[in-house]
């Protein structure tokens, strides 16, 4: 492991039959394909993934959403384009359909867990006194729903496997964080849940929407509507600003007590990896520390520079 990399952070995210692990100036894809071996491929981050933008408060958040959706369809579609054995042209007829779907999904997220808490509590104006109250129901419905997807989804078996790899994504770079050689039995003895985890980032936004709609006052349905999606980036930068000081902050027993809801909902979105998903992450985040180093020695950038990963 390179000395002048133990300061950077790292984060990522399960693909099919396979890891993405991000760093501050690059990321790798590493996967599984069916004959056994190990596809991957690597590349530096340029513009609005890097750069003193994302050093902001709250503007970072953001970004790191926008970053989220694009990095990972991109890596998505690389996988499940090496489970097929993809054409070129196949590969790029099934990205344009990944960035539909995409699109289709994010319309429905909205509407799923957004919008329709609000449909769902806004009877209850009728009945209760207190906007107020409304709101938290309305907020509590959604926090429900989030925590009731998750868990339905990993009935379903091939997201109980991306699950594991997701799993597998964690251990890896706790063993990493942890200064433990990247080996599979080292890494096998961590936990797979992180408190950095994309779960918990999707789960505070959820409480902090409680909040602040709450702040924002008695409005009528088509403002609440309007609302709810005009603020989803700002319950994003709120979130990333939570799990950044929760991450880093760890050896404070509050801190730890505070984020044990964010540790046991990953029981529903990681499983315990096999060794051989466990050798997949090693491989996506041996390849980016390698890239994170050489950029370093050759000046491009400063060993302790780069924004807190989520993973």
């Amino acid at each position: 492991m390179a000395e002048d990399d133990t300061r950077l952070h790292y984060g990522g995210q399960a693909v099919i039959e396979g890891v993405m692990i991000r760093g501050p100036r690059s990321m790798a894809v590493s996967c599984r394909r069916p004959d056994g071996s190990i596809a991957s491929y690597s590349q530096e981050l340029k513009g609005l993934f890097t750069g003193h933008v994302r050093e902001m408060a709250f503007v970072r958040g953001i970004l790191v959403l926008a970053e989220t959706l694009v990095l990972g369809i991109r890596t998505l579609n690389f996988s499940s384009n090496i489970q097929i054995g993809a054409s070129e042209e196949q590969a790029r007829q099934a990205g344009a359909s990944m960035w539909a779907s995409l699109a289709f999904a994010l319309v429905v997220g909205i509407a799923i867990f957004f919008v329709g808490p609000v449909l769902a509590t806004h009877w209850l104006h009728g009945h209760i006194s207190s906007p107020h109250v409304v709101v938290a129901l309305e907020g509590l419905l959604r926090v429900g729903i989030f925590v009731g997807y998750i868990w339905a989804i990993g009935f379903v078996p091939d997201v109980r496997r991306v699950f594991a790899y997701h799993g597998a994504e964690h251990k890896t770079i706790h063993a990493y964080e942890a200064g433990q050689p990247l080996t599979v039995e080292n890494i096998q003895r961590f936990s797979p849940a992180h408190p950095r985890c994309g779960t918990s980032f999707l789960l505070v936004v959820a409480l902090a929407s409680i909040f602040v709609f709450v702040l924002l006052g008695e409005l009528d349905l088509s403002r609440l509507l309007l609302s709810r999606i005009l603020f989803v980036p700002v319950l994003a930068a709120i979130a990333y600003e939570v799990i950044r000081v929760g991450g880093g902050h760890q050896h404070i027993p509050l801190v730890r007590f505070l984020f044990r809801p964010n540790l046991a909902l990953q029981s529903f979105t990681t499983r315990q990896p096999t060794d051989d998903m466990v050798e997949v992450a090693v491989h996506a985040l041996e390849r980016v520390i390698a890239t994170e180093a050489s950029m370093a020695r050759s000046g491009e950038i400063e060993p302790d520079e780069g924004a807190v990963a989520i993973s």
